[in-house]
């Protein structure tokens, strides 16, 4: 089985080929960025990925820079505006990053949030962020709204089998490939985890090789679970939809929007910064 390296430079190079834009995703960030003079003081995506988002932010003319952690990811990222001064790409983990400056909004798009899967690395990440606005600043925060039926069945799952992607062929190589998943689920702590790996298919696609994934936890976070979360790191919430057309959430809505913004005037000494 080949290394793990191997299957993280895999998954970098065929994000693009897997994840899509959500419906209306764009023009909801460009309409706000456009509507709160904040923007102008410079926008901060944090796990940016291949820069999906950012580098559409930034061609419509806002001051953007991506952050992620992956080093293969933003290698593609930057590779897409070798030749540009915006984005700006930054290595660093949301949990911990310290970039020396403020911006008028963060956005935190494709459910990347729940990344953090205990309570401490939320209050983190979240004071890290605060910590980089300006006063007045905006958070957007794009999260999954549970399926709480997906879950129960996963809980009452029997056997874990693998589900199997499309096939996509690499932009270099035009080889094919396959994602294949199982999750599992553990209501403990609200963790779902995806177990993964990638198939590599021969003309016929029979697998003639497989490349493994390290199991991803993704935190299943709950309405108010965020609210909390939010307002104790020091966020007011203005607004929160069930989809990016501004829909209200409602029990079938898949998505949840946050909108939150830091006071104009800020002291640290009234947020708990730690459990």
């Amino acid at each position: 089985m080949p290394n793990q390296m191997t299957a993280k430079q895999l998954y970098a190079d065929l994000y693009d080929l897997r994840v899509a834009d959500w419906p209306g995703e764009i023009e909801f960030y460009l309409d706000f960025l456009r509507s709160n003079p904040e923007s102008t003081k410079g926008v901060l995506e944090i796990a940016c990925g291949t820069g999906r988002v950012t580098l559409q932010l930034a061609k419509a003319g806002f001051q953007m820079a991506g952050m992620d952690v992956s080093p293969e990811l933003l290698q593609i990222a930057r590779a897409k505006n070798e030749n540009g001064a915006n984005p700006n790409w930054i290595e660093a983990d949301m949990r911990t990053f310290d970039l020396k400056r403020k911006f008028g909004v963060v956005i935190s798009p494709g459910h990347s949030f729940q990344f953090m899967n205990t309570p401490q690395e939320q209050v983190d990440c979240l004071n890290q962020i605060r910590h980089h606005l300006v006063p007045g600043g905006w958070l957007i925060l794009h999260l999954d709204h549970q399926d709480v039926n997906w879950l129960s069945d996963l809980v009452k799952a029997k056997t874990l089998a693998y589900s199997a992607g499309k096939i996509v062929a690499h932009p270099v190589t035009q080889k094919h490939f396959r994602y294949c998943n199982y999750w599992v689920y553990q209501p403990s702590t609200q963790t779902a985890t995806s177990h993964g790996k990638w198939e590599e298919l021969d003309k016929d696609e029979k697998v003639i090789n497989a490349y493994e994934m390290p199991p991803t936890a993704l935190h299943c976070a709950f309405r108010s679970e965020i609210e909390h979360l939010l307002v104790r790191c020091g966020f007011s919430v203005h607004a929160l939809y069930g989809d990016f057309f501004r829909h209200p959430l409602e029990d079938q809505s898949e998505n949840m929007i946050w909108v939150a913004r830091v006071p104009k005037q800020w002291n640290d000494a009234i947020c708990l910064i730690s459990l």
